[in-house]
């Protein structure tokens, strides 16, 4: 078993794939050194002798610059290493080519809507405009998972504390949110549970929700019944007859719109787990399929790497836009855009955040970037699609939802339990996690990081990708693990 991984031929550190002892010699690309000091998993290892003041290269970038020399053979991390970033930055469009690998037609047994969209899922959701009627909603949920039957997956409810007290963007945002939710082709049927004197009023909601079908959309004002919960009852039975209509059929997977997330990275994420989503990904779009990648902040100091694949200078603009909006939105609060790498990031091995975003964009794989958009806004253009959101994995893994994205692959190195309202499946990035916690995790990638290469790992995510469209369940769906989480900036009356 190799002890170490050179990302790239130009990279001054190498990432240990296990614990290697001090005295340790160790081979990577065309360099051997003797460990002078332990290296943890996923840490990095300097292979040669690197001054006070120069960058620290790895996946072929910079990753911030040494604070002081660091001998070779020694452990590279927050002790020695200062990032790079600021809060300027100048971007210049340097497109070059992003040939896609030819890609065999695959399919999916899924469920065909009226409008042409596919889902892989066939639930029922009740979703809150309001934060006062959500404990309403989880008894309604509660009382009626008779409904689910037949063809029916599911019935879920997504709390949340807002549509009310809110003020301006985050009011729009809110209202902008719920409303895409509620057009997600998975949700065979959606009641639209309302309080009454909400300033998220249904006039405003339905506004925001365009056209709706009367069959599959239902809406209940609480304060203007007598019981609410016969009359969501009542709803809820007529959506189930609506619903339990569809039945899965084979569709093409270039239907499908997948989110792509990471959470509790570690030193691995960007060897192992990301870049299998990134093979993934491109293996998808060459068949007409769509990706969404987020996390905006966590592509910052690696957001050329993306720009320059922008396949016009429109979405090139775009995105630069998007990320000099959400600079300043850290400038405004007076935050700093660079400490970004949780506790259990740099534990894992991760330094700086150019490090975290360099492992974090490889799961963009190489394809081009076909479009940008906002948040609460849906995929709409074929390819991969970047869309602004925060790290957050609750509040990122809403939008996804939200984007239209089916599916959602989450790469962690930590583990979490989290689970979107779009099923969603846990990629690890080492072995050991996924022997630890096979209760959280879905699909292994570790074996990248001893013999499995990245095609064939792609392959098979491929595969599982697939299996889970056509009703495999995750780990998060056995236990009926769907939460939401709303973007939220201003104040609250």
């Amino acid at each position: 078993m190799r002890k170490t991984i050179q990302i790239d031929p130009r990279d001054n550190v190498a990432v240990a794939l296990c614990p290697i002892a001090q005295g340790d010699t160790v081979t990577a690309g065309a360099l051997t050194v003797t460990a002078a000091e332990p290296i943890p998993q996923g840490h990095k290892i300097a292979l040669r002798a690197i001054e006070a003041g120069e960058d620290i290269i790895k996946y072929g970038f910079a990753i911030g610059h040494a604070s002081a020399a660091i001998p070779a053979g020694s452990w590279v991390h927050v002790q020695n290493v200062k990032t790079n970033l600021s809060e300027e930055a100048s971007y210049t469009y340097n497109p070059h080519p992003c040939p896609l690998p030819a890609a065999e037609p695959r399919t999916f047994l899924g469920y065909l809507r009226p409008d042409g969209r596919a889902a892989v899922r066939n639930e029922l959701w009740i979703i809150p405009t309001v934060g006062c009627v959500n404990a309403v909603a989880q008894k309604l949920a509660a009382e009626n998972q008779h409904l689910v039957t037949g063809s029916i997956d599911g019935l879920y409810t997504f709390p949340h504390p807002f549509g009310c007290s809110q003020m301006g963007e985050d009011h729009a945002q809110t209202r902008r949110l719920l409303a895409a939710l509620a057009r997600h082709p998975n949700a065979g049927g959606v009641l639209i549970l309302s309080l009454g004197c909400e300033n998220l009023t249904l006039d405003q909601f339905r506004q925001e929700l365009g056209e709706w079908d009367d069959d599959r959309v239902k809406f209940l004002v609480c304060q203007e019944v007598e019981d609410e919960y016969a009359a969501g009852a009542k709803l809820l039975a007529q959506l189930a007859g609506y619903a339990g209509q569809f039945q899965r059929q084979r569709l093409p997977a270039s239907k499908l719109v997948i989110g792509m997330k990471c959470g509790g990275s570690d030193g691995l994420s960007g060897i192992t787990a990301n870049p299998t989503v990134g093979r993934f990904s491109d293996l998808l779009i060459a068949q007409g399929g769509s990706t969404v990648l987020t996390e905006v902040p966590e592509m910052f100091g690696a957001e050329a790497m993306l720009m320059d694949r922008c396949r016009s200078r429109e979405v090139f603009d775009k995105a630069v836009k998007m990320v000099e909006d959400f600079k300043h939105y850290f400038t405004s609060h007076g935050q700093v855009v660079y400490e970004n790498p949780s506790p259990g990031n740099k534990k894992g091995g991760i330094t700086t955040l150019e490090d975290k975003s360099c492992g974090c964009v490889q799961k963009g794989g190489t394809a081009p970037v076909a479009d940008v958009i906002g948040y609460g806004q849906q995929v709409t253009t074929p390819g991969l699609n970047l869309l602004s959101g925060p790290g957050n994995d609750m509040v990122s893994c809403t939008a996804l939802t939200a984007a239209g994205a089916h599916l959602i692959l989450f790469t962690t190195g930590r583990g979490t339990p989290f689970g979107a309202p779009a099923p969603t499946i846990k990629i690890s990035t080492n072995n050991a996690l996924y022997a630890k916690k096979q209760s959280w995790i879905d699909f292994n990638a570790g074996p990248v990081a001893e013999e499995e290469s990245l095609d064939s790992a792609g392959q098979r995510l491929l595969d599982f990708v697939l299996e889970t469209a056509s009703g495999r369940k995750t780990c998060t769906e056995q236990k009926g693990f769907r939460e939401i989480s709303i973007f939220k900036d201003g104040v609250v009356l």
